[in-house]
């Protein structure tokens, strides 16, 4: 059984994909080095050594996005990218975690 197909993404510029990507993958490390979950001290050191050239990325594909005058982000379209390459999931993991009942 095969599993079910994701939607298509939406139509982007490149630099929108480019934007997303690495707001992705700057997510991914913010979520290892959220210090409400589960992990050791190592893996979020190296983490947050790699954060610092992803975000680097992150400001370099904006300010293309800028520079070739796309100054609007059109925010329905983006998301719904973020929701089929599993955003929602990744950008959870930086979020503090509900308490725990007692």
């Amino acid at each position: 059984m095969l599993p079910p197909e994701l939607p298509p993404l939406p139509a982007l510029t490149r630099a929108e994909g480019e934007l997303i990507d690495r707001y992705l993958e700057v997510a991914d490390l913010m979520g290892r080095i959220n210090p409400g979950r589960h992990g050791d001290t190592y893996s979020g050191l190296r983490a947050a050594q790699a954060l610092v050239a992803k975000a680097t990325a992150l400001r370099d594909a904006l300010a293309l996005m800028h520079q070739r005058g796309e100054t609007e982000l059109h925010a329905p379209t983006l998301a719904r990218a973020l929701r089929v390459l599993d955003g929602e999931r990744r950008t959870a993991r930086v979020t503090v975690p509900p308490a725990r009942a007692s």
